[in-house]
């Protein structure tokens, strides 16, 4: 933004200090003219007997009062070269001091600058005690810190996004490159090969739209029952779970959260997916509760699975990452699934936990601030 120039915070405090300096002694010369030197005859009085002709050498002493006048033209002087003093050090002694407050300032704005140069390692670290400045100055650290994460995040996520995004475009161009050189040997596996693809290539595209718009926050709270949306999830996705052998329970209580409908059924949703997809190939389980105390709602979804390591579950609400090597055929999924859920958990803020079942399987529990009573 163009401004126009004027001055510098440290000479407008060094004016205000020299300025409350004048005025502190103007107000001390007033004082002293109006109790003192009110009570001072106005003209000037001698005190004593007249010498009388021929005395000379012995006349008796007299004394001399001064007036107001002839102590005003003493004052006068006196007081102008004082508040001239005052007015010298209150410029010299107020630049300096406020050079010393505004130090502090001048790091804050230093480490602003090289912020916006993309330097964003870069802290200020202020030592001393804590006072104003310095709570900025730590403000600023912690903004810094989370723009540098985020920044990486998301550069972490472009990078794998694009990763994925282009294995299915590469496999689709590899498949109308062979129909190409060969139009008559295009067969329906072919066809059926660049229509699955493609529509991978579509659900990725839609999970990253989803993933986006989820951390946005721009949505109107309502109060949602989660046992119904789990209920809602487990019904969609009955097919899905038929086709594997995996049998889903729901059960539980009212636990009333507060957000989006959409959001949280889409969260139920991706939960119960990865559930049924991360499960045994044959007899696996899936649990759904919800429950409800004075302070959150909570949705725990636990399903039969392999053994997973501590380190691995740290992750698996990272983009693109997968609980297991295998890979499906149908309902594969893109990775995003838990990410998804974690955003949806942050944007209603929530808590997401992950937990790997001794006995295999995953463990994940959502707690939500519970829905205000109307």
């Amino acid at each position: 933004m163009d401004r126009r120039p004027g001055l510098s915070v440290r000479l407008k405090l060094a004016i205000s200090y020299a300025a409350l300096l004048l005025l502190a002694g103007a107000v001390l010369l007033a004082v002293v003219w109006l109790f003192l030197l009110r009570y001072v005859p106005r003209e000037a009085t001698t005190l004593g007997d007249p010498c009388e002709p021929g005395t000379a050498g012995r006349c008796p002493p007299t004394f001399f009062i001064p007036g107001q006048l002839d102590l005003w033209r003493a004052f006068a002087p006196k007081a102008a070269l004082m508040m001239g003093l005052l007015l010298v050090l209150g410029l010299v002694g107020g630049w300096f001091l406020a050079g010393r407050m505004l130090a502090p300032l001048n790091q804050i704005a230093g480490a602003t600058r090289i912020a916006a140069k993309g330097s964003l390692g870069h802290r200020i670290r202020m030592p001393g005690r804590s006072d104003e400045f310095r709570e900025l100055a730590d403000a600023f650290d912690s903004m810094l810190e989370q723009i540098e994460a985020n920044v990486g995040e998301h550069q972490r996520f472009a990078a794998n996004a694009s990763h994925e995004l282009r294995t299915p475009l590469a496999t689709m161009q590899t498949l109308l490159d062979v129909a190409q050189r060969d139009p008559a040997g295009c067969t329906p596996e072919l066809v059926d090969r660049l229509h699955f693809v493609n529509a991978r290539a579509i659900d990725l595209t839609e999970a990253l739209l989803m993933l986006s718009r989820t951390g946005q926050r721009s949505f109107t709270r309502e109060p949602v029952d989660l046992s119904l949306t789990a209920e809602e999830a487990a019904e969609t996705l009955l097919p899905l779970a038929e086709r594997r052998g995996v049998d889903v329970q729901v059960s539980g209580e009212l636990a009333s959260a507060a957000g989006s409908p959409a959001l949280l059924l889409q969260m139920a949703v991706n939960l119960l997916h990865n559930a049924i997809v991360h499960n045994r190939a044959e007899g696996g389980t899936v649990r759904v509760e919800t429950t409800a105390d004075a302070e959150a709602a909570v949705l725990t979804v636990e399903n039969t699975g392999v053994v997973l390591r501590p380190h691995l579950v740290a992750t698996l609400s990272e983009p693109f990452q997968r609980g297991t090597r295998r890979v499906h055929a149908d309902h594969a999924g893109v990775g995003l699934g838990l990410a998804i859920v974690e955003n949806i958990v942050k944007a209603h803020e929530g808590r997401l936990t992950l937990t790997a079942r001794p006995e295999g399987g995953l463990r994940v529990e959502v707690r939500l601030p519970v829905a205000e009573a109307p």
